[in-house]
């Protein structure tokens, strides 16, 4: 079944749109317009980049899956300790950075998607309260065997891991990774993944591997995360385990309750926003975490749905309003 001309015409329109904003940001950043500065806010957009492709990932098993998981931060940490092991070791074979760069990325992802795996099969059974305690405790144990292990650095800092992660290509990951969760999203594979969330008792009684489908998207979110952090470890060239905590997995799932459940353009909003609000608010970073409480008290009162609730942005669609379209023309699902 061909797509519709004007799903396909919406697809180029916001392609049209992410390509005018890499350009924008490289003239902003490469012209020479911030200064000495310029180096400073490519950090911050390379950030935003990572916390994106954590934030709408998440947004899987929150918004789509309908699952609480606290322990986000867990895969994170493995996509970023299991990269930087495997760059390490092929420091010496003469890779070429940006071929060296995809290896990261492939290897931080599958080891999360593994771990995955691991973790959703025995868990995913559990719903609700057990399930969130269930992946804290997993993120939990992650770190502390990352705090033993001598290959980690054994509690200590691990330095010296090469520094991949250039913005322009961790852009472009992020656009790929966050395109290709719209779409599994809009698959059938992602319809399915929806009925689970609605009645899940219906949706096995009318023959679907409820579990199955449950554990593919506990696993696809996860390799998504391992990416993330390898683009982190790759930034940052020195973590530790204590940096995954609990609370940077509740930093995760704040964003994506703020910006809405079930929302990729409030993840990816929220999630840049979010990014950048600390390092503009500096001189009052100790009291980010009150700051999103608050946020997200207020946000629970006012707009449970979160800020977007499950609206998409679309240009195509905001294109036709703007040309006097009329609502019926254009499917709020284009």
């Amino acid at each position: 079944m061909s797509m519709p001309k004007k799903i396909k015409r919406n697809y180029m329109l916001n392609l049209l749109g992410v390509l005018l904003l890499f350009f924008a940001l490289f003239a902003l950043f490469e012209t020479g317009v911030l200064g000495s500065r310029s180096s400073y806010f490519m950090g911050i957009a390379t950030t935003a980049c990572y916390t994106i492709i954590m934030v709408t990932s998440l947004n899987l098993l929150v918004g789509i899956l309908g699952e609480f998981s606290l322990g986000h931060a867990g895969f994170m940490s493995v996509g970023a300790y299991a990269s930087a092991i495997v760059t390490n070791a092929l420091a010496d074979q003469k890779i070429p950075t940006f071929g060296l760069f995809l290896i990261a990325l492939l290897a931080g992802g599958v080891a999360a998607g593994i771990m995955g795996v691991l973790v959703g099969i025995p868990t995913l059974k559990l719903r609700g309260d057990y399930l969130a305690i269930v992946t804290v405790a997993f993120a939990e144990i992650i770190r502390v065997a990352f705090t033993n292990f001598q290959i980690t650095g054994g509690g200590r800092v691990m330095s010296g891991i090469a520094k991949l992660s250039n913005f322009y290509w961790v852009f472009w990951v992020t656009v790929i990774c966050v395109t290709v969760m719209y779409l599994f999203i809009r698959s059938r594979f992602g319809r399915t993944v929806k009925a689970i969330r609605e009645d899940y008792i219906a949706a096995e009684a009318s023959g679907v591997n409820v579990t199955f489908y449950k554990v593919m998207t506990f696993t696809i979110s996860a390799f998504f995360a391992g990416i993330a952090g390898s683009i982190y470890a790759h930034y940052m060239t020195a973590m530790i385990p204590t940096s995954f905590n609990f609370n940077y997995s509740a930093e995760f799932l704040t964003e994506v309750i703020i910006g809405g459940t079930g929302s990729m353009t409030g993840s990816i909003i929220g999630a840049a926003f979010l990014s950048a609000l600390p390092e503009a608010m500096r001189t009052f970073a100790k009291y980010r975490m009150l700051g999103y409480s608050v946020v997200l008290v207020l946000i629970m009162i006012f707009r449970p749905g979160g800020i977007f609730g499950t609206w998409e942005f679309s240009l195509g669609r905001a294109l036709d309003r703007l040309t006097g379209k009329s609502k019926k023309e254009v499917p709020e699902n284009e």
